[in-house]
């Protein structure tokens, strides 16, 4: 029992599939967090009315 638990310990194959599982994973995790960022900004940017961007889409009277 103990040799099989040693060869599990030292079984290596599986590795890198898991580190691109966990690269994967925080990269995920900075995009969604960006996104919120990038959301806030594009918002202020149109809703700023010294904006020349909102200015540019707003209905004109």
């Amino acid at each position: 029992m103990k040799a099989v638990l040693l060869g599990f310990l030292n079984d290596e194959t599986g590795a890198t599939a898991v580190e691109y599982g966990v690269i994967i994973a925080v990269l995920s995790l900075a995009i969604v967090g960006g996104i919120g960022e990038v959301r806030d900004g594009i918002i202020w940017l149109f809703s700023d009315n010294n904006s020349k961007l909102a200015n540019a889409f707003a209905p004109t009277p």
